[in-house]
């Protein structure tokens, strides 16, 4: 069973808040079904990045960068096209002083 992206989204920003981030969502999309894109900023290092869900090759579902950048503006500029495009995804910002995404899925990096 996949669970609904609002529940979802819920559950990654509690395990962010009970590891001493800050999270919030920055733009609500499809409760059941709307894609996430999650903005991971280490302000001290002056570090973000993104990271969209994606499918590999073999069908694994894993999370990636979609944006090379480690400029804030540059992310938030993809995440308003992606907007533009799918008007169902959801934008969660997590700011972490170690720059942890918290995801327990699969991350492929750079």
């Amino acid at each position: 069973m996949i669970l609904s992206t609002d529940i979802w989204v819920g559950a990654l920003i509690r395990r962010a808040e009970q590891g001493g981030a800050f999270a919030a969502v920055l733009r609500k999309g499809d409760a059941r079904a709307g894609a996430v894109l999650i903005k991971v900023l280490d302000r001290r290092a002056g570090i973000a990045r993104l990271y969209a869900e994606a499918t590999r090759g073999d069908g694994e579902r894993v999370w990636m960068q979609p944006v090379a950048s480690e400029a804030e503006a540059d992310l938030d500029a993809y995440a308003e096209r992606s907007a533009r495009i799918d008007p169902d995804v959801w934008v969660v910002e997590i700011d972490d002083r170690e720059g942890r995404h918290f995801l327990v899925e699969p991350v492929e990096n750079r």
